[in-house]
């Protein structure tokens, strides 16, 4: 058992670890970790409450449908019409399980993904540091942090490096705290423990260390139930507007519905049969399954992305991408493979080039073509010890003897460049132990560390070569420390473009010794060399760019790399064609209030922006968004917190990236590949269009069903339908279809245009037309089947109301593929090629089939038995729709969707 804490923050560091039985350099062995996982469980919070399967199932019965339904049932029942009554529960029944099954299978697929974008811990265990799921975390834990990431578990502090930490979510206070290790009184209030980090807080700059002493519902933020209530239900925009559609349907459906009852009654037709009439027409007419068949296509679209690696955080983003029309970027890592190698180093004295890539630690130092020992060159080897020092990355040998890293890219490449010269980081630090560090910056673009040397200090320095090279005093050359020259500084610089002109991210190395580890890191620098990382481009971006340019999606390149670092990637990628693209540095960029028009122009039309701050990201999102733009935005770091939440679409990098960005993000890049941005804006504009054919055939099915009843009362005709047979139908051959339209792959073409208007409707007046042209189509079809059964081939009015019903069955069956987009081919397109709508017409013909030669079925929907000539003349006049429907879009499709 761990000994009891106490008030943590009011012991040292040393007396914390003790209490815990861990060490600093070790961590926790496994056999600890078992025992304390039994002795105080997973580091979880009580999960919010997920909506159980019996409070979707009642929820089915609080909607107008429902309702409706249930008012058929009990006029029925008050005429006694016993087999009416029953058959329209049966109906009722059907109708819910529909809903309660199609909604209960979408909220567990959506819930099943919000489950992949679990937290990641960098813990110490058996002296090594290791990738862990937040709630594997265990009091005792040794947690490394840096800037960007969320803290999983109360930590006491044992180390800390410039720390600061948003602790906003616990105590309301908005301005960043600044963390140290020192003890603290026992009364000291929860916002002042500055020695402590909390669960659910981040840490907004700086790095250090921390032992964990809480974790799930033990921690602080487990103590404040308020912070664990369920949250309200998400509806997005999109499920909003059909909610509103529906609404508005209802209007319009009971007037018909009084007119088509009235004119009935007028006509002398049965009063109970009329007012049934009117009851089922109002049922079929609303389009009650669009609420759950958009859920469940943006569920499924949702699942599809993350499937392609693309972890979608929000379910109102799903249909953002598909309006998206501008894409910012960043460059390493999402158009490069970020796998950095260090390719060339650069002192005052010689040039030496390095062989072997990524994580291979064998590898030579080439000088003039031949290879060299660099712990022989003094100031190669110094420049290569500060690398390795102003570090946070680590480096080691897995168990199955390969190499594994873990940390920023470009550090490890420093790690891997010394291990190619035989300088390890481990035994490094205990000859030069790190006793400050002062964190890397976006601002000055530069980082820094004290090593205790001797009786001083040794301060390494990293950074852009501008940033640094402004302050260095001195130039390391053969072992000698002379004044640098104005001219020197400017060679230093071309050498940084050159490189730079190449596609190769630079780096500047500086040091000096002082007396206190508390100076200034950045005064007085002696300026050690330059070193050049390869990191290619990706092979699948330019294409991904390529397509994007075919879809009417702008790519801008926004980075924090050099300028001519970023026009040769972006020429090689594709995002600009020629070497004289424009390249807008973040040092010419104003504030938006102070950019004239032509500015704003100048800026709305670059392609590329280098040298950026976080705080010119934001202004930029903001410059397009006001200019009517839908924006998706890359970040991965703490900084690009505020630019992700502001873009229409904020993508994070699921690799490379902060946890803090990843929480702020609506979308996360597992593979942090940008040809997966692309995929998820292609599975957004599908889904949106699945939805918009899901809603134009139940739509114009519906509007079918209403003329063909209105129509015939008007007339004074006999009624083509019975309400029974309309109920029938609103559930199998409306629903099936539907939700086969909604789940469909789409049509792959779909990237060949533009983006759509965000503020479209779903349905525009070109689709409104759709749907009256098609209802009109299938309503003259089936009167005409009728009006041919009861004159041409004298049937009785029972046998011709079985015609006009399977007639009407069949040809809104077939008129699903009239939903083809207008652009496709008859035979190849996205309707033809989807195999749940072919799995729901098989059903639906087998369940119309069974309500006919069925005889329990066939009385209660007032069925009879057709002979050949009536078949015939269900088939053919059930393709008519069909056909002219083809004939429209084939030949004027400016009239239809």
């Amino acid at each position: 058992m761990v000994g009891d804490l106490g008030e943590p923050w009011a012991l040292t560091a040393e007396q914390v670890l003790n209490t815990l039985e861990v060490t600093q350099d070790q961590g926790l062995a496994d056999h600890q970790v078992q025992a304390r996982r039994k002795q105080f469980g997973p580091n979880l919070l009580k999960r919010t409450r997920k909506r159980t399967a019996w409070e979707i199932l009642v929820s089915q019965f609080k909607s107008l449908i429902i309702l409706l339904l249930a008012a058929a049932a009990a006029v029925s029942l008050a005429f006694g019409e016993w087999v009416d009554s029953i058959a329209i529960g049966a109906v009722l029944i059907i109708n819910t399980l529909i809903g309660f099954f199609t909604e209960l299978k979408a909220r567990r697929s959506m819930e099943a993904l919000y489950r992949l974008g679990t937290v990641q811990s960098r813990a110490l265990r058996n002296g090594k540091v290791t990738e862990l799921s937040a709630e594997e975390l265990v009091p005792g834990d040794i947690i490394e942090l840096e800037g960007g990431d969320v803290i999983t578990a109360d930590l006491r502090l044992i180390d800390a490096a410039n720390l600061q930490a948003d602790e906003s979510a616990l105590t309301g206070e908005s301005v960043p705290v600044a963390k140290d290790t020192h003890p603290l009184p026992k009364d000291v209030p929860l916002a002042d423990r500055r020695n402590m980090a909390f669960k659910g807080t981040s840490i907004t700059r700086g790095s250090g260390l921390g032992v964990v002493i809480a974790t799930g519902m033990n921690t602080e933020i487990g103590k404040i139930t308020q912070l664990v209530e369920e949250a309200e239900e998400e509806r997005t925009p999109l499920e909003r507007r059909l909610n509103d559609l529906g609404h508005r349907l209802v209007w319009v459906t009971l007037a018909i519905a009084v007119v088509v009852v009235v004119s009935g009654l007028m006509a002398g037709k049965d009063s109970l049969l009329m007012i049934k009439t009117g009851i089922a027409l109002a049922v079929a007419t609303i389009p009650e399954g669009l609420p759950i068949v958009a859920t469940i296509a943006l569920a499924r679209g949702m699942l599809r992305m993350a499937r392609k690696r693309a972890l979608v955080t929000r379910l109102s983003a799903v249909e953002t991408l598909g309006a998206t029309n501008i894409i910012c970027t960043d460059k390493t890592g999402t158009l490069t493979e970020n796998r950095m190698t260090i390719v060339k180093v650069k002192t005052a004295s010689n040039t030496y080039d390095l062989t072997g890539k990524g994580l291979a630690l064998e590898g030579q130092f080439m000088q003039n073509g031949q290879p060299i020992d660099p712990t022989n060159c003094e100031t190669l080897k110094g420049l290569l010890e500060c690398g390795v020092l102003c570090n946070n990355a680590h480096l080691y040998r897995s168990d199955e003897g390969g190499v594994q890293a873990s940390g920023d890219p470009l550090e490890v490449a420093l790690l891997v460049a010394g291990a190619k010269a035989g300088i390890e980081r481990e035994s490094l630090l205990e000859r030069l132990p790190e006793v400050r560090e002062e964190a890397f910056d976006s601002e000055t673009k530069m980082m820094a560390t004290f090593h205790s040397h001797s009786d001083n200090f040794l301060v390494c320095v990293k950074g852009a070569a501008e940033s640094v090279l402004d302050h260095c005093r001195f130039l390391a050359r053969d072992g000698e420390e002379l004044p640098i020259q104005e001219e020197e500084r400017s060679a230093w610089l071309k050498q940084n473009d050159e490189l730079a002109a190449k596609g190769l991210r630079v780096l500047a190395l500086a040091r000096k010794i002082v007396s206190n580890k508390d100076e200034n890191p950045y005064q007085d620098l002696v300026f050690l060399g330059l070193v050049a990382m390869e990191d290619p481009p990706r092979s699948d971006v330019k294409q991904s760019i390529q397509l994007c340019q075919e879809a009417g999606i702008r790519v801008i390149m926004v980075t924090g790399d050099q300028p001519k670092t970023a026009r040769s990637i972006a020429v090689q990628v594709g995002v600009v064609e020629n070497d004289e693209a424009l390249v807008i540095e973040g040092k010419d960029l104003k504030p938006p209030e102070e950019m004239t028009s032509m500015e704003k122009e100048k800026l709305l039309s670059a392609q590329i922006f280098a040298r950026v701050s976080p705080r010119q990201k934001l202004d930029l999102i903001a410059l397009h968004q006001k200019n009517g733009s839908v924006v998706a935005m890359t970040g991965d770091g703490v900084n690009d917190a505020p630019a992700l939440k502001k873009a229409d679409i904020g993508v994070a990098m699921g690799q490379r990236g902060t946890q803090v960005a990843q929480q702020t993000a609506d979308m996360v890049l597992q593979d942090d590949a940008f040809s997966t941005i692309v995929v998820a804006v292609q599975e957004g504009r599908i889904i949106f269009e699945n939805i918009r054919k899901f809603v134009l055939f139940l739509l114009s099915c519906n509007i079918s069903e209403v003329l063909i009843i209105s129509l015939a009362s008007i007339v004074r005709a006999p009624l083509p339908l019975t309400p029974l047979q309309i109920l029938f139908l609103n559930v199998v051959t409306d629903v099936f279809p539907a939700l086969a339209l909604g789940v469909g792959k789409g049509d792959p073409s779909i990237m060949n245009r533009p983006p759509r208007d965000p503020s479209e409707s779903i349905l525009t007046n070109r689709h409104w037309r759709g749907i009256a042209i098609y209802g009109l189509l299938i309503t003259i079809s089936v009167l005409g089947a009728f009006a041919l059964a009861l004159n041409y081939h004298d049937y009785t009015v029972a046998e011709a109301v079985t015609v006009s019903f399977l007639t009407l069955s069949l040809a809104q069956l077939w008129h699903v593929f009239n939903m083809r987009d207008s652009n496709s081919r008859f035979i190849r397109n996205d309707v033809v090629q989807n195999p749940f709508v072919w799995g729901a017409i098989v059903l639906c013909i087998l369940l119309l089939l069974m309500a006919v030669f069925v005889p329990v079925l066939a009385n209660v929907l007032s069925l009879e038995i057709l002979g050949f000539d009536g078949w015939i003349l269900v088939i053919v006049m059930s393709f008519i729709p069909l056909i002219l429907g083809q004939l429209l879009i084939a030949s004027g499709r400016k009239y239809l969707w």
